[in-house]
């Protein structure tokens, strides 16, 4: 498989640090608030990346962690009148709703910053060993300056970042870059003990710490947004490769933005959308399949239309499934076709193919639709066996994109059926009054029935 790797800035060859084995640390979300359409991305790419990998046949190491403790956090518990701590707990539960919906796999490990004190403070005070950190009034400091590296990920040495800083003015620092490791205890925060006094961790400095705490000094991939290629990332290589000595992560890779109707999400332009607002309108399984509908480095425009039109080949898919579970019922011949079967043999190796270059999820789904369009063509002359071979190939691939297919039928199909049942029966005793307001609920459920040779087939408006 192949990787765009930031660092390097070109495609290169997984080689992972152990045979058979990736690990994996993907930044999580700062949670004091549900997570937005922009954050769903993000989580959506890197959940796909362990699903390939695993399809592939890799065991995968994968760590996601919960920032619990940060000035946003603060601030929103002062203005709800609560604590960090419940803020925390709060919205790591309200994540968990959202990430279920999206078919976002638990982690292996998801760590919080406040658990891992022990470990932050650790690495700070390698840092300060190794003259890489100072402490000024209670806080520690990261000096830029010591490392001749500082910039490599953002391709730019220290004097441009230095002449293009944005960042706060503390005399107190050494240099403008200069980047919190301990923050002194301040009133109305939570606090830890330290050999510095009570304080709290940086932000930069708990994912160095979680990372090497759960998957060692040097890990396989790191992935995130493209914003937080610096300062963040920056600063966890500069962190973590003084501290340990040796290099951090051997592939970076970041996911390009989600734009609402072509303008850069914000609150203050009214375009700022959490998933939980867009699941409202639609469901979960589309938002996710709208997400992987283009190549993850590529900007990604979000607007009703395009909802509409992800929401749309969604259940073009999960229609040809429902078509092919349907004619399962009356279907025989328990042979395989082979030429048919060569031919979904082909767009599945197509699927591979994308998924192995840089996880072009955009390619692989053009796969699946030629998969859906040449069984829907062939459908009525296919056996048992070869609808059967369509139908399990279909979920394979969707799954290995974590795309639900046929869980609407599933759900549904109970009641659904049942109630065919019953307007069958009341139009076979010309009960039609009756027939039509089954049917009429069954609109209502948004269930479309049609009524074919071979019996009633029903599928999702």
């Amino acid at each position: 498989m192949k990787i765009y790797n930031t660092l390097t800035a070109k495609k290169e060859e997984l080689v992972p640090i152990k045979p058979g084995e990736v690990s994996i640390y993907a930044c999580g979300p700062t949670v004091y608030n549900f997570f937005h359409i922009g954050n769903a991305r993000m989580f959506v790419i890197f959940d796909t990346l362990r699903r390939y990998l695993e399809y592939a046949g890799y065991k995968v190491n994968f760590v996601q962690n919960f920032t619990d403790v940060d000035d946003k956090m603060i601030k929103k518990a002062n203005e709800e009148g609560t604590t960090v701590k419940e803020i925390a707990e709060k919205y790591i539960k309200e994540y968990f709703v959202d990430a279920q919906g999206l078919n976002i796999k638990k982690a292996t490990v998801h760590p919080r910053a406040t658990e891992n004190i022990d470990a932050i403070i650790e690495l700070i005070e390698k840092l300060i060993e190794k003259g890489y950190a100072y402490e000024v009034s209670k806080d520690v400091y990261f000096n830029v300056e010591k490392d001749k590296e500082y910039g490599k990920l953002i391709h730019q040495d220290l004097d441009e970042l230095q002449s293009g800083a944005r960042i706060d003015v503390d005399e107190r620092k050494k240099s403008p870059l200069d980047f919190a490791l301990w923050k002194a205890e301040k009133p109305g925060e939570p606090s830890w003990e330290s050999p510095w006094g009570k304080g709290r961790p940086g932000w930069h400095i708990e994912c160095s710490a979680m990372s090497t705490k759960y998957l060692g000094k040097t890990i396989d991939i790191h992935g995130g947004a493209i914003d937080l290629i610096f300062p963040h990332h920056e600063n966890e290589i500069a962190q973590s490769e003084c501290a340990n000595g040796c290099k951090f992560v051997n592939y970076w890779m970041h996911n390009a933005y989600i734009n609402v109707d072509n303008k850069k999400m914000s609150k203050s332009l009214g375009n700022f959308f959490t998933v939980r607002d867009v699941s409202e309108k639609y469901d979960y399984n589309a938002i996710r399949f709208f997400i992987l509908s283009a190549h993850y480095r590529s900007p990604l425009n979000f607007s009703d239309d395009l909802m509409k039109s992800a929401a749309s080949g969604l259940q073009r898919i999960q229609t040809c499934v429902n078509n092919i579970e349907f004619a399962l019922k009356t279907a025989s011949g328990e042979s395989v076709d082979s030429e048919f079967s060569g031919k979904l043999d082909g767009f599945k190796e197509t699927f591979k193919a994308g998924m192995e270059d840089d996880l072009n999820t955009a390619d692989a789904m053009a796969a699946i639709f030629d998969i859906v369009r040449i069984t829907n063509s062939s459908l009525s002359l296919l056996s048992k066996g070869s609808m059967q071979y369509a139908l399990d190939m279909i979920d394979e691939l969707c799954g290995v994109l974590g795309i639900v297919v046929s869980a609407e039928s599933v759900s549904l199909e109970d009641e659904v059926e049942n109630m065919i049942v019953q307007r069958t029966e009341a139009r076979k005793s010309k009960d039609f009054a009756k027939a039509d307001e089954i049917r009429d609920k069954l609109k209502d459920m948004g269930v479309v029935l049609e009524d074919t040779p071979q019996g009633v087939k029903w599928r999702k408006a």
